[in-house]
């Protein structure tokens, strides 16, 4: 399957590239970025065609990998998959809700797969099947607060992350860890803190309450990642992962083969991404109003 890769910055260049150039099955086959000389010097590296015309790419290729700002990637993903074009892309899929239904229509032809890093790991899929096996969960809390705005690091120079902050960075990882285990989100209520923190009370439709705490800009000693359930079975705590994104992309690629061939369906597809746009432009209503958000359907 041919990929053109949609993006150059450090997660196109840490993650995508080296896995659409390694992966089996996969011919990383050019790429397109906002800026044409990053685009020419990734390409470079690869040995690929940088494009300056997105849809050219578009049309060369069997799918497309995304790794752009939301509002960057939903418009560029509804192009490609209306051309039949199979998606990889990065979370949140949109930051607005009437964008992400119009990606979960233009998809419908098409197989998809959404990039939440840490569901593509052997380590959290077993965790969550296990979970989900086990039932009867009351409650579950997640904290993942990162510090990314420090000179070492480069995803704080990302002009959407300052902007949108910890709620739509690493918010996407918190519910894709919940929701597979407690299921849809019916209500939701929130705060926010100094900074960018942002706290978070979910209703799920089987009567659980998660309690998301969410951050990229919390000072470097209080920076953590934290998960836990809690139900008739106990007190779970969900293991650490590595930080191996390239192994973990290529399981998504892999996934993404698999349903283009009339295989299983990837559970993180765009309609997974949809549901968590929508439970997050609830959550930011519900702390800018100060009030509780009901979901529909």
């Amino acid at each position: 399957m041919r990929f053109g890769l949609f993006g150059t910055g450090p997660w196109a260049q840490l993650a995508h590239a080296p896995a659409l150039a390694d992966s089996p099955g996969v011919e990383f086959a050019g790429v397109w970025g906002r800026d044409p000389e990053k685009a020419a010097a990734l390409a470079g590296q690869y040995g690929v065609p940088a494009y300056t015309d997105a849809s050219a790419l578009i049309a060369d290729v069997d799918a497309v990998a995304v790794a752009l700002p939301p509002d960057v990637q939903a418009p560029l993903a509804v192009e490609a998959a209306t051309a039949g074009r199979h998606l990889l892309l990065d979370k949140p899929i949109a930051t607005r809700t009437a964008d992400a239904e119009a990606l979960v229509a233009a998809a419908a032809d098409v197989a998809s797969v959404v990039f939440f890093t840490r569901r593509f790991t052997p380590v959290l899929d077993d965790f969550l099947a296990g979970a989900v096996a086990a039932g009867g969960w009351t409650e579950a809390r997640v904290d993942h607060l990162g510090s990314i705005f420090t000179p070492d690091n480069p995803f704080g120079a990302s002009p959407w992350r300052k902007e949108r902050g910890g709620l739509w960075d690493v918010g996407p990882h918190a519910l894709a860890l919940v929701l597979p285990v407690l299921g849809p989100v019916a209500e939701v209520a929130g705060m926010a803190g100094g900074r960018d923190l942002t706290h978070l009370m979910l209703r799920h439709t089987g009567g659980a309450v998660s309690r998301l705490t969410l951050a990229v800009d919390a000072p470097p000693a209080a920076a953590r990642e934290e998960a836990v359930f809690a139900g008739e079975a106990g007190v779970w705590s969900v293991p650490q992962v590595g930080w191996a994104p390239v192994d973990a992309l290529r399981r998504a690629l892999a996934g993404l083969l698999t349903a283009a061939e009339g295989g299983e369906r990837p559970s993180c597809d765009v309609r997974f991404g949809a549901e968590v746009t929508a439970i997050l432009v609830a959550a930011e209503r519900a702390v800018t109003e100060r009030t509780t958000i009901t979901l529909a359907g």
